[in-house]
């Protein structure tokens, strides 16, 4: 690939979602609504989402991987100490480790529509994503900019896997998020759309056919923001710790500048099948960073993780290098590479003594790493 011609380096943000636990027994508490009116008093804003017993952060605006990670930091440290005071414990985890007794919906007319329409599937919701934006004002090139993301999908989803440890048990699934997520009708990879019409031609198509409550229920892991200029990488779980999170963020930024450079060179992009997609996910569930996946990019054949996170860095490295932002990129990965992810964290927690508090505690620990 030859060099990004960027002179406008596309800003980026991030939204985290945390699960709030009781400090003692690690099962999921609703206390969401306190727990943002306390951080409200420090002068952060948290959002509510549609479990009573979970709160989002969103970033700042940010132009670089440092300005994103010292943010981060700044709202994880905000949104523990409000769980402190309010009697409850903040966790950078995908899905309660522990047996939920439930996921009370929060007291909002939306949400509650939700609940209504979608049943048990809200009801069974406790499900913590991340999401990151990165600039892109035109809208036809949005569309086509997140076209182009879908065969990278499954490999940002094996980085990030958190969720190995359900209802006090491996799931066997290094993201089991991921798995669940997948019942609403509207997750998952987007279709591939010819245009910005098309893709409004199928939200108005969900809409009319009750799939979706109304287009914030547009939960593509990819696709055009409905409120900012802006792609939004819906695919993630929420990282263990906020350098992971600082990782993915400036790997969606770089990904972004990548295949928006490709299409204005006219350059053929890969469009793989709903069922290619659909098992190129699985696998990265499957194994996170510790088994094969699907190569969705050169041929499908399946690879080591680590061999295609390397071959993405080099993919991306005109774009890194614009950023200035490859050394981090190489150092980080090969420290989660080395180390373990979320997933890998919570197994080997697990594995000490099958004891559901080892993972909280582990998890814990991992929310306000580095803080």
């Amino acid at each position: 690939m030859g060099r990004v011609d960027t002179p406008d380096l596309p800003t980026f943000g991030v939204e985290e979602e945390f699960l709030l636990v009781d400090p003692a027994s690690g099962e999921p508490v609703a206390r969401n609504a306190r727990v943002a009116e306390l951080a409200a008093q420090a002068g952060v804003e948290l959002e509510l989402e549609l479990t009573s017993c979970q709160v989002e952060t969103t970033s700042a605006v940010c132009s670089s991987s440092d300005d994103l990670r010292r943010d981060l930091s700044r709202l994880r440290r905000a949104a523990a100490g409000a769980a402190t005071e309010a009697g409850a414990r903040l966790l950078a985890v995908s899905l309660p480790p522990t047996v939920p007794v439930g996921f009370p919906v929060t007291d909002k007319p939306r949400y509650r529509d939700i609940a209504e329409r979608f049943g048990m599937i809200a009801h069974e919701q406790g499900i913590s994503g991340c999401h990151v934006h990165v600039a892109v004002a035109d809208r036809d090139l949005a569309v086509q900019v997140s076209n182009r993301l879908r065969p990278w999908l499954p490999l940002l989803l094996a980085l990030t896997a958190n969720s190995a440890v359900y209802r006090s048990a491996d799931s066997g699934h290094a993201s089991w998020r991921s798995v669940l997520w997948a019942r609403w009708p509207s997750s998952g990879p987007p279709p591939f759309f010819d245009s910005a019409d098309d893709y409004d031609a199928t939200v108005q198509m969900m809409l009319k056919t009750g799939a979706m409550l109304d287009d914030g229920m547009v939960y593509w892991d990819v696709r055009p923001s409905a409120n900012y200029p802006t792609v939004e990488v819906r695919v993630a779980d929420v990282p263990a710790t906020v350098a992971e999170t600082a990782l993915y963020g400036t790997l969606v930024r770089a990904l972004v500048m990548t295949v928006v450079d490709e299409h204005e060179r006219g350059e053929p992009m890969p469009k793989p099948g709903a069922h290619e997609l659909k098992a190129a996910y699985w696998k990265a569930a499957r194994y996170g960073l510790e088994g094969e996946l699907i190569d969705l990019v050169g041929g499908h054949a399946p690879r080591p993780a680590p061999v295609l996170l390397d071959a993405l860095i080099e993919h991306l490295g005109p774009a890194l290098t614009a950023l200035g932002e490859r050394d981090m990129v190489r150092s980080e990965l090969a420290r989660i590479v080395a180390a373990g992810n979320g997933a890998a964290r919570q197994r080997r927690a697990w594995r000490r003594r099958g004891e559901v508090g080892d993972v909280v505690e582990e998890a814990a620990a991992a929310t306000v790493e580095g803080l």
